[in-house]
């Protein structure tokens, strides 16, 4: 995580390992937005969730969609009741992944990205839940013309928000050595492009894409860049 040109981080990213079942792993990533605090408020009760949460998984009494659906839900009410007791207007974006032997199950609400790279280029990619994203889908707007959009930071759906949280899911299966996944803030995708994430993320060791990338991301904000925060996942061949 960078924190880069903001006064605050509110950015929050967590990896968690299952306490009982190897091979699997927990993928966390919230963008959290609000004064005084409010936002890095927001964004941890997404990681809080999601650790308690994936802590008590049991594969044999729920599915992996339940799972990740249950956690953005349940952070979503939690953050929602905070507005309530005190004077700070919390809200976070949340991306959560879960691998598995043989498969990646991902969910997530807001902006914040979650990818999956196989040979340099970009498997599949969360849809972003903003307006500039609903524009560009609905035809309306160009790709281009996307870019220098004055309201391409507000967003359609968030966790803390009175409307219920948009929750999309989707899976990879068919895993294989070198498959890399990524989830990152706007402040890393809106300043690199897909193509170059693809060739950092499958070409480079983690620490070192994640610190190119962020260089990059700095390089380019020029002094106004956003809070850059991203967790990476590269697959290897399992020692026979």
């Amino acid at each position: 995580m960078h924190q880069g040109d903001r006064k605050e981080q509110q950015d929050r990213v967590g990896l968690f390992p299952h306490p009982s079942r190897p091979g699997m792993l927990l993928a966390v990533l919230a963008d959290g937005m609000g004064g005084h605090s409010g936002g890095a408020m927001a964004a941890e009760q997404v990681l809080i969730k999601a650790k308690q949460n994936f802590e008590a998984y049991s594969p044999a009494s729920e599915s992996p969609e339940e799972l990740l659906r249950a956690i953005i839900q349940e952070a979503h009410v939690v953050i929602k009741l905070t507005r309530f007791t005190s004077e700070q207007d919390p809200h976070s974006t949340a991306c959560v992944l879960l691998l598995q032997p043989g498969k990646v199950t991902w969910a997530h609400c807001g902006d914040s990205r979650i990818y999956h790279f196989r040979d340099d280029a970009v498997g599949l990619r969360s849809n972003d839940h903003s307006l500039v994203a609903e524009l560009v889908r609905t035809g309306q707007l160009s790709e281009a013309d996307a870019e220098t959009y004055p309201h391409r930071n507000l967003l359609l759906s968030c966790l803390g928000a009175d409307r219920e949280p948009k929750i999309e899911t989707r899976s990879v299966e068919g895993l294989r050595a070198g498959d890399g996944f990524l989830l990152c803030s706007d402040g890393l995708w809106g300043h690199c492009s897909d193509l170059e994430l693809a060739r950092s993320i499958c070409n480079e060791p983690a620490r070192q894409a994640a610190r190119g990338l962020i260089d990059m991301a700095r390089s380019r904000g020029r002094g106004t860049g956003d809070n850059i925060s991203m967790a990476i996942i590269r697959l290897v061949e399992a020692p026979a």
